[in-house]
């Protein structure tokens, strides 16, 4: 069931990453990394690992993981709330 929850959450981090790389928010073009043709492929790869590692991490019996992922998750859900009604 944890495996379950982490791939959910997964799902909703990499909606989240496109949501805001889409976003035309004028910070992401202060962030010259971007701009190169790495710079999403380099951003949804961490996206990646991070899940990767925690689905691996709670496959062994660490369930402090899914927790952990958890958090990362409601982060970034405020960071694309601020950033798509422009607080930020």
């Amino acid at each position: 069931m944890a495996l379950i929850l982490l791939f959910v959450l997964g799902i909703v981090n990499f909606a989240i990453h496109r949501a805001v790389s889409d976003s035309g928010h004028p910070l992401l073009a202060q962030m010259p990394w971007t701009r190169s043709p790495l710079g999403g492929t380099f951003g949804l790869l961490t996206e990646y690992l991070m899940l990767l590692a925690c689905m691996l991490m709670t496959d062994r019996g660490a369930g402090g993981w899914v927790w952990g992922y958890g958090l990362y998750t409601a982060a970034n859900g405020v960071a694309i709330w601020l950033i798509l009604s422009r607080r930020i």
